[in-house]
């Protein structure tokens, strides 16, 4: 199945005003219980964190490390990262590990 995403900008703003957020250094999770049963995300980054290039490639690893851990989480919740300044000049493996620990912390592994 086609990976959902969160993209309109009023879906966003229902997600950060009744989910529940965890936050570690690197990354915000904003997380809402929907009705269906898949999995919807969203990445959100500001120009805090750098120029569209430093975006796109904090973007990129958000994606990517949640494909990764995509099969191991429960389903059903629209789920929005939201990047913090820190998180441009990490690497793969740190940004992976922040997002696994907001994940578990959220309690969404099987």
């Amino acid at each position: 199945m086609k990976n959902q995403k969160v993209r309109k900008n009023s879906e966003f703003r229902f997600i950060y005003r009744r989910g529940k957020s965890f936050s570690n250094h690197l990354l915000v999770l904003y997380l809402y219980k929907n009705k269906k049963n898949v999995n919807r995300i969203g990445i959100s980054v500001s120009k805090k964190v750098g120029k569209s290039v430093t975006r796109n490639r904090v973007k990129r690893l958000i994606k990517e490390s949640y494909r990764l851990n995509n099969s191991e989480l429960v389903t059903g919740y629209d789920l929005v990262f939201i990047a913090r300044s820190a998180a441009s000049e990490k690497s793969y493996n740190e940004i992976s590990y922040a997002i696994r620990n907001l994940l578990k912390r959220a309690g969404l592994y099987n």
